[in-house]
């Protein structure tokens, strides 16, 4: 969790310092040390006051987006907070960025490697147990090829240890918080509730697990488009697999969802790359990868997803005023 939450406060850091703003870092109670760390360490380099970090508990973030002093926010976290962070802000006018959840989707193609890219999509879905706004959240795989990929899937799984980050051999560490191990728990649990078919994991989460927040991957087998786990961002380490055999219908099924923050395509047709996403409403749209950003490449989401961007010039400018001076010339 601590180089994602750096990533996500450098994010906002550098933009506002390059374009002249002095910023006050408030990280989430639940994150890690690292936020105040940043801001530590960037006293050595700015002078007094510019770079500055509070730590607080609920009260401190309301406090912040209503305070008259502040004009801008820039807040990265789930879509019902981000609601009421754009609420609190619109008292006062103050600009806004949001980067919010997201229930990214990746099309597999028929004509992929499956050796290659099965291995590729399960990390890329349990990637930091699934707690990634731009994880993978929902996999269509062509029905050409869905008994096979899924095989794959459940293989490189079956090899990702679940523990203590400090074991030489764990890739997949604990659900962050209490709150989020019980709603994921929860959305494990409603699996066994709509009688889903569970490819790998078990949807008892067992005693054996409470020495921490640790959940074990669960894998879900061609659900309905309308079961809780295709509908709702888990943002933990369970997902699902879904058959596809239509172009336009798998975009449509794709685009089904309040939220847009990224989504991928996997294929060899650049033809087929290109068509499928241009069509994906998504801020993000990866060809054969996912969960890569780029500094001078805008990040931002649609619908649910977020209002502005971060990166780019657009994440710059998103940190300035626009000001026009007309003259009239003599």
């Amino acid at each position: 969790m601590s180089v994602l939450t750096s990533c996500s406060a450098t994010f906002k850091l550098a933009p506002a310092l390059v374009t002249g703003n002095a910023i006050i870092l408030k990280p989430s109670p639940f994150t890690p040390y690292c936020g105040l760390k940043l801001a530590e360490i960037a006293q050595e380099f700015f002078p007094p006051g510019v770079v500055q970090a509070l730590s607080g508990d609920d009260n401190l973030g309301p406090w912040l987006t209503a305070h008259p002093g502040i004009q801008k926010v820039s807040f990265t976290g789930s879509t019902p907070t981000g609601i009421r962070v754009m609420q609190s802000c619109a008292k006062t006018l103050k600009r806004v960025t949001l980067e919010l959840g997201g229930n990214d989707a990746a099309i597999i193609c028929s004509d992929v490697d499956i050796a290659a890219v099965a291995p590729a999509i399960t990390t890329l879905a349990l990637y930091n147990s699934g707690q990634v706004c731009i994880a993978i959240k929902r996999i269509y795989v062509h029905s050409s090829i869905y008994p096979q990929f899924l095989d794959a899937m459940v293989a490189f799984a079956k090899t990702m240890t679940v523990g203590d980050g400090s074991a030489s051999d764990t890739v997949l560490g604990p659900v962050q918080n209490s709150m989020q191990y019980e709603r994921v728990k929860a959305l494990i649990a409603s699996i066994e509730t709509e009688k889903l078919n569970v490819a790998f994991g078990d949807v008892k989460v067992t005693a054996a697990q409470d020495k921490g927040y640790f959940i074990s991957p669960v894998i879900v087998s061609n659900p309905p488009d309308d079961a809780k786990i295709v509908v709702e961002e888990p943002f933990g380490p369970v997902f699902p697999v879904m058959q596809w055999t239509d172009e336009e219908d798998v975009i449509r099924r794709a685009n089904n969802t309040d939220m847009g923050l990224g989504a991928s395509v996997w294929t060899r047709d650049q033809a087929q790359a290109d068509r499928v996403s241009r069509q994906l409403q998504a801020g993000t749209v990866w060809i054969n990868t996912h969960l890569e950003l780029r500094p001078d490449a805008a990040f931002g989401g649609h619908k649910l997803s977020g209002v502005g961007s971060e990166l780019g010039i657009n994440g710059l400018k998103s940190f300035c005023n626009i000001q026009t001076i007309h003259q009239k010339l003599a």
